[in-house]
């Protein structure tokens, strides 16, 4: 379903009343997961690109680590978290070694 729209309860029976309560708690968790990994790339993502490799490698760990418990709790495919932590990782590393020179 697009985002904010409520579970549609179609049967008022106990067990389809509890699944969808249950739905409406397991969207809210992943949107909160899915948020906070989001925010951490993008403030990773703005170090880089203000080409600060201080800031950046301050908020390498964290972004690294809100990946990979978003690949936990299966927010994310491991595959996407993997694809994601490496091309930040190649982007840092570019800032990085021209900071350097």
């Amino acid at each position: 379903m697009a985002q904010g729209q409520p579970t549609k309860v179609k049967k008022k029976k106990k067990s389809v009343l509890k699944r969808a309560a249950q739905a409406r708690q397991r969207a809210e968790v992943n949107r909160i997961n899915r948020t906070r990994v989001r925010t951490m790339m993008r403030r990773f993502r703005t170090a880089l690109t203000a080409g600060d490799p201080t800031a950046a490698g301050n908020l390498l760990h964290p972004t690294m680590s809100a990946i990979d418990q978003a690949i936990t709790k299966g927010v994310l495919h491991e595959n996407t978290g993997n694809r994601y932590k490496s091309r930040l990782t190649l982007a840092y590393n570019a800032v990085k070694t021209k900071a350097a020179k």
